[in-house]
């Protein structure tokens, strides 16, 4: 028998343009989709799903921004095996060749360093995340947060 696979209960899917914009709209929408699903703005979910979409996004305009390509944000929220489940955040850009480090090999900046925090804070602050290859081109980062009982 094959395994089963949760099948999505919520899916939102947005293109933005690849700019400080665009990352800055990713998370305001975010925010707000969280919110019709039942996760309220300034709530502990809201508060971490918009600090890791802000990262990922601002990732994806400044390290995997192609010209005239948008990066796309997509939540999805699994339902659990008894609940409360699972939200996941895909951030995907059309950049192959420039890959993050994987998840475990991340060395944090210089003190005095301005910039190098951002996977930092979605490593800290989701259950887990990965890099996966987004065919066919490009990538995917994404990290999943799990659903406190409500």
């Amino acid at each position: 028998m094959p395994a089963q696979v949760a099948a999505p209960a919520h899916m939102f899917t947005q293109r933005f343009s690849a700019t400080r914009r665009g990352a800055r709209l990713a998370r305001y929408l975010a925010v707000q989709q969280l919110d019709v699903w039942g996760f309220p703005y300034g709530g502990e979910v809201s508060d971490s799903a918009a600090a890791i979409v802000g990262e990922l996004a601002a990732n994806a305009v400044v390290h995997g921004r192609v010209p005239g390509r948008d990066f796309e944000l997509r939540l999805v929220k699994l339902p659990g095996p008894g609940r409360p489940g699972t939200l996941r955040i895909d951030v995907a850009d059309t950049r192959t060749e420039r890959r993050p480090p994987a998840p475990g090999t991340l060395v944090p900046p210089s003190p005095d360093s301005e910039t190098g925090r951002g996977l930092l804070v979605v490593a800290a602050l989701a259950t887990s995340w990965t890099v996966l290859d987004r065919p066919p081109v490009g990538k995917i980062v994404r990290a999943a947060l799990e659903l406190p009982e409500r």
